[in-house]
C-alpha cells in the first residue's frame, strides 16, 4: 500500500532512490531546477522538504567562549554557509559550548527562519533526556528544533517516545539516531528496520565507506534521510592528501581541491541527503559549499575514485 507524506508518496521516492542507489549514480540529473552555482538539493522522504547537499558541522570548532576575537570568525561561517544557499546546522550537548555559540549566532544573524537546526540527546532516562533537550532549546534559542537525534543510541528505547510525542505537538520537525563507529552498525540496522525515523546520521567518507554497505541502501529502502559525519574521513585523510596534486578527474567534477573531491564523493551517494563537515574557517565553509555544485560523480567514476585512493 503507498501511503501519503505531506504530498510525497513512499512509493514514489523509493522508487527513484532505489533506482539511483542500484546504479550508484550521482543524482544529478534528478535533482530539481536551480540556478547556475546553486547548491544540490536532496528531499526529506518524511515530509518532501529539500536540504541543500552540504551544511555545517559544530564539533569542536564552535566550543569556544563569548570573546569577540573567538566568534567573528564563526559569525562568519555561518554568514556564509546561509548566504550561499546552505541551511543545516548540526550541534550536541557533548560538544562543549557549540549550541549556545551556534544559538547565539544565528538569532544575532537574525536568521532562524534560513536555519534548518539539528541537535540530540545524549543521555540516560526519560527525565534527564527531557531535561537535556529543553536545555538544547534555550541554547539554540528557538521553540522549535527542526531535527533531534537519539545520539549513539543511548537509551534510544527510552527516548523515542518523548520525540514522537514532541513531532505531534510541534517542538520538533523530524525524528532520528546517529552513530558513528562502525560497531555499532548491526545496532544501527536494527533499529532502521524496527522504527519509522525520519533522518539517520552516519559516519560515511571515501576512506569509511561500510556505510555504503547495508545503511545507505537501507536508509533510501526505509524513506530516511541521511546526515553524514565525517565527511572527510578519519586517521588525517585530508592533510595526508592536502599536498598530492590533484587527479586527472578533479576538473571533470569541477573541483580545486581535495576537500571538494571528498565532498563531491560522500553527496555522489544518492542515499545522502546533506553532508555536514566542521569547519571553523569562513575559508573552508566557502570551500565546502562549492562542493555542493556542479557536476556530481556517476557510478563509474565513483568507483575509480574508491579504486585508486592513494595510501
Amino acid at each position: 500500500m503507498t501511503t501519503e507524506r505531506n504530498g510525497l508518496t513512499r512509493q514514489g521516492f523509493l522508487g527513484g532512490a532505489l533506482a539511483a542507489v542500484a546504479l550508484g549514480g550521482g543524482g544529478a540529473a534528478a535533482q530539481e531546477p536551480r540556478p547556475a552555482g546553486a547548491l544540490h538539493r536532496r528531499p526529506i522522504p518524511a515530509s518532501g522538504e529539500t536540504l541543500p547537499v552540504i551544511g555545517l558541522g559544530t564539533w569542536r570548532g564552535f566550543d569556544v567562549g563569548e570573546a569577540a576575537a573567538e566568534r567573528a570568525p564563526l559569525r562568519e561561517v555561518v554568514a556564509t554557509l546561509l548566504d550561499r544557499g546552505g541551511r543545516v546546522i548540526d550541534s550536541s550537548p557533548m560538544y562543549g559550548r557549540a549550541e549556545a555559540v551556534a544559538g547565539d549566532l544565528v538569532a544575532g544573524l537574525d536568521a532562524r527562519d534560513r536555519t534548518f537546526l539539528a541537535t540530540k540527546v545524549w543521555t540516560s532516562g526519560r527525565e534527564a533526556g527531557i531535561a537535556q533537550m529543553n536545555r538544547s532549546f534555550r541554547l539554540l534559542r528557538t521553540g522549535r528544533l527542526d531535527l533531534m537525534q537519539i545520539h549513539n543510541l543511548l537509551d534510544w528505547r527510552t527516548h523515542l517516545p518523548t520525540l514522537r510525542a514532541w513531532k505531534e505537538e510541534g517542538r520538533i520537525r523530524h525524528l532520528g539516531i546517529s552513530h558513528y563507529t562502525e560497531s555499532a552498525y548491526d545496532a544501527v540496522e536494527a533499529v532502521l528496520r524496527a522504527e519509522r525515523l525520519d533522518f539517520l546520521q552516519i559516519n560515511y567518507a571515501l576512506d569509511d565507506r561500510a556505510a555504503e554497505e547495508r545503511l545507505l541502501p537501507l536508509a533510501a529502502e526505509r524513506g530516511v534521510a541521511v546526515l553524514v559525519n565525517r565527511p572527510f574521513g578519519g586517521g588525517g585523510l585530508l592533510r595526508r592528501l592536502a599536498h598530492r596534486p590533484l587527479p586527472d578527474y578533479a576538473a571533470e567534477l569541477g573541483c580545486a581541491s581535495w576537500g571538494e573531491i571528498l565532498l563531491k564523493f560522500v553527496i555522489g551517494h544518492p542515499a545522502v541527503t546533506c553532508a555536514i563537515p566542521g569547519t571553523a574557517d569562513p575559508r573552508h565553509m566557502a570551500e565546502n559549499l562549492r562542493a555542493g555544485t556542479g557536476p556530481l560523480p556517476d557510478a563509474t567514476l565513483r568507483r575509480r575514485m574508491a579504486a585508486t585512493l592513494p595510501a
